[in-house]
């Protein structure tokens, strides 16, 4: 693949394997030190975020609670954030509520779950998303939300801060990147929010991803961080 310095008096055209994205490498030419990517964002505006469901299948399954916070400039933004409960079509299983601390009293008021993703997508614009693990799990579940409402969407794209520790702490096999390996790994304190809570986990991941910017040096924009997209109903 090649891509252009991203040094603006330089601009020299380098080539490099895909397989280093997310590498630290410095070009040939002007020596300017930048972390490979397959495209360069502009300032970006990203939203932290954390879902909690019925279960594991995303076309079965749905969120019953979900919350997030701003990130923009390297600093999160405490007071502009998000959070509800969603009333699912299934009972949530005593295996959830042990694992989440969510029962079904909680959520016996609140909208179903394509209408707090209404109103998630709205407050969020257009932004980036980023969750922990978001490519394999709550990112399909924003899609499947959408699909199962049969609401009009808009794709989006996605940070997955696993690729993020993956970048920081290496990719040799039996690393474990779950968000408690990050937690210790950085030395994160606990707080008085209840893990696998999603407002709980917003706020160990937030701390986390802060964490994981400064030591790596990334930019405002991410680059060199890996992207995918997933859908949200249009705002």
């Amino acid at each position: 693949m090649q891509i252009s310095c991203p040094n603006s008096s330089c601009q020299i055209t380098l080539t490099g394997p895909k397989s280093a994205i997310g590498t630290r490498v410095a070009c040939s030419h002007c020596g300017h030190d930048f972390i490979w990517t397959d495209g360069f964002h502009s300032k970006c505006s990203f939203v932290i975020y954390d879902l909690e469901t019925t279960g594991l299948d995303p076309d079965e399954d749905e969120f019953i609670q979900i919350a997030a916070v701003r990130f923009e400039d390297g600093r999160l933004i405490a007071e502009d954030s998000f959070f509800s409960f969603a009333r699912p079509r299934r009972s949530i299983s005593s295996f959830i509520e042990s694992y989440t601390g969510i029962g079904n009293p909680h959520v016996a008021g609140a909208p179903r779950p394509e209408e707090v993703l209404c109103r998630f997508s709205q407050w969020a614009g257009e932004t980036t998303l980023i969750a922990h693990n978001g490519k394999r799990f709550d990112s399909k579940f924003l899609a499947a939300t959408c699909r199962r409402g049969g609401l009009p969407a808009r794709e989006v794209d996605c940070i997955d801060s696993i690729h993020i520790s993956k970048m920081l702490f290496g990719k040799t096999r039996g690393t474990g990147h779950s968000l408690d390996h990050v937690k210790s790994r950085l030395g994160l304190r606990d707080t008085s929010l209840r893990r696998h809570d999603a407002r709980g986990d917003v706020d160990l991941l937030g701390r986390a991803v802060v964490s994981m910017c400064e030591r790596l040096g990334l930019d405002s924009a991410m680059n060199g961080v890996p992207r995918h997209q997933t859908l949200l109903p249009q705002s």
